[in-house]
């Protein structure tokens, strides 16, 4: 007599592929009984609220906002140069590396970390010295030009 080709493996296998095949047909029949098609323009609508949010209520018309098509700008606003005065910055060497030519300053207005890079330098500094600056955009952020150390006693232009 021969033996059965079906080992308890192959039965498992064929077992667990069916159930998958009943899963899947069970999943898309829900879907087709969950699905959107059918519905009225009114249910698929959606609003903005007056706070920029997402709903499916139609907003309020007493919470309308009038604006004045005058009042609406197009494209950046002219900025004013700012007088030399106010560019020149004061602050606190915070980190500076001689070899790697680098370093950070802390602004005192701002209490932000600028950069500074060793050829913005007037005069060596070191950390803890108090220096003036003037602050442009670099790559990638601040970045201090023109680092004069502060002389004691003289207050820089203000």
């Amino acid at each position: 007599m021969a033996r059965s080709q079906e080992t308890v493996g192959k039965k498992e296998k064929e077992k667990k592929k069916a159930k998958q095949r009943q899963d899947k047909a069970e999943r898309k029949e829900e879907r087709k009984a969950n699905s959107g098609k059918g519905k009225s323009l009114e249910d698929m609508m959606a609003y903005i609220d007056e706070n920029g949010n997402i709903t499916d209520t139609p907003p309020d018309p007493s919470k309308r906002k009038e604006i004045n098509v005058e009042d609406i700008q197009l494209g950046a606003t002219r900025h004013e140069p700012a007088e030399p005065a106010e560019l020149i910055r004061r602050g606190v060497v915070k980190f500076f590396n001689e070899s790697k030519g680098y370093g950070f300053i802390i602004d005192q207005q701002t209490q932000d970390s600028v950069f500074v890079h060793i050829n913005q330098l007037t005069e060596p500094i070191r950390e803890k010295d108090k220096v003036t600056f003037e602050v442009e955009r670099g790559q990638k952020g601040p970045s201090a030009v023109n680092v004069k150390k502060e002389v004691k006693g003289q207050l820089p232009p203000q």
